[in-house]
């Protein structure tokens, strides 16, 4: 049994227009013929391939305790959505849902120049230390710093209700993401991550708002979210 049925209409939660919503469900019905369609994960595997042109890019997910339940659950709680930049924050859809959007940006600045640590490091203690990530859905898409701090913040006791990280780059950045699926494992932290130097904040964005779309599936009762975990 899939996901979404193949004849259902599949209208992508940023399209406003019939063209775009058209545009939307031609391309999921091309990724269909290369990702299956049969659990919540296959849903973000698909979504990863949409957003990036990258038919592989559906081998290089990894899934932590049950993170498609766990986020769509703080989606229909309303609880805030964290990014590491506005970059992501941007390409996060506002519709079908009641998330507060927020960034890292402009926080722990003068932290940073007193430490010499990275301001995406130092913007993510200080938001830890207000107690910004417990419960919230955190997103990052660009700074591994921000990832490696938020790891270091996890093994200290917060608690995000999910994390969807893809880092992007050379130095540090898969490194940041084996560390995240680490404490997250370790903790009972649901984490949606990748492998490889590939990600960025399109995709961590493309993802996030798939958590919407499994939220917005659950409250209309097409997908029930208590039968659904995949153990991933």
């Amino acid at each position: 049994m899939t996901t979404r049925d193949t004849d259902d209409e599949y209208a992508d939660l940023g399209a406003t227009t019939q063209e775009a919503m058209d545009i939307a469900e031609t391309s999921i019905d091309i990724v269909r013929q290369f990702v299956p369609d049969e659990t919540l994960a296959d849903r973000f595997r698909q979504k990863a391939v949409h957003s990036s042109g990258d038919i592989e890019f559906q081998h290089l997910l990894r899934f932590g305790n049950d993170p498609a339940v766990a986020g769509a659950r703080a989606v229909l709680e309303g609880s805030p959505i964290v990014t590491d930049i506005s970059m992501a924050a941007a390409g996060i859809t506002e519709r079908g849902h009641d998330c507060p959007i927020r960034t890292t940006i402009g926080h722990g600045d003068d932290l940073a120049e007193e430490t010499g640590m990275t301001r995406s490091a130092a913007a993510t203690l200080e938001l830890d230390r207000e107690g910004v990530y417990d419960g919230a859905i955190v997103t990052i898409g660009n700074a591994p710093t921000a990832a490696l701090t938020l790891a270091d913040c996890i093994e200290s006791g917060t608690r995000p209700a999910v994390v969807v990280a893809t880092p992007v780059g050379f130095v540090k950045a898969p490194e940041s993401r084996e560390r995240l699926r680490q404490v997250g494992r370790e903790y009972g932290v649901p984490t949606i991550t990748n492998v490889g130097r590939r990600g960025g904040s399109g995709l961590a964005a493309a993802l996030t708002n798939e958590l919407i779309h499994v939220a917005t599936d659950a409250r209309d009762g097409e997908i029930d979210l208590e039968a659904r975990g995949d153990g991933q």
